[in-house]
């Protein structure tokens, strides 16, 4: 499916050209607009809304609109590698969409369905500068740094209390006392 068309815009198109181009098309396929159409007119203009809501969620949004232009360029140029089948490009684009926007996933078709290490790495990067990532990374770094200060703040303190003898000392030393307790009675 190409955004572009859908929407019936250029590459070109700037943001309020694509703004007005939603609103254009979703006013027309709103399913509410065909609450009272018959059922078969209904699941087409609701469709065709779904459509109108992705391209513009994706155009919109610089970053996947960036995005989509890389991808939707290099697989129509593996489509003209392989002799203009666009069945190969739309399959492919597909797939990749849906992994890239989180539509579901699917194995690459090349290799026998395994990723490239590319591939790995990119997702495992894309997970690690998530928000949520970052945040919780960012709570267990405090957390751990509270516990170092913590045990080096109890340590200062005990060697403050009990000059010249280690933790280890002190506690053989409790054990005598236990035992010798132990033995008097």
């Amino acid at each position: 499916m190409d955004h572009y068309k859908v929407l019936g815009l250029t590459r070109s198109a700037s943001k309020d050209e694509i703004k007005q181009a939603f609103r254009k098309l979703a006013m027309e396929f709103h399913p509410d607009k065909h609450a009272h159409s018959s059922h078969q007119l209904k699941e087409n203009a609701t469709l065709k809304f779904k459509q109108v809501s992705e391209a513009y969620e994706t155009l919109i949004d610089d970053r996947k609109r960036a995005d989509y232009n890389i991808r939707s360029n290099s697989y129509r140029n593996s489509a003209n590698n392989y002799g203009g089948n666009s069945d190969y490009y739309n399959r492919n684009y597909k797939n990749e969409y849906r992994n890239r926007y989180g539509y579901g996933y699917s194995r690459p078709a090349a290799a026998g369905g395994s990723a490239s290490i590319v591939t790995k790495f990119e997702m495992v990067l894309r997970f690690m500068t998530t928000r949520a990532f970052l945040l919780n990374a960012a709570l267990a770094g405090v957390l751990l740094g509270a516990t170092y200060v913590v045990d080096a703040g109890g340590e200062a303190l005990w060697k403050m209390q009990n000059s010249g003898k280690s933790f280890e000392e002190a506690m053989e030393s409790v054990e005598k006392a236990n035992k010798a307790f132990d033995d008097k009675r």
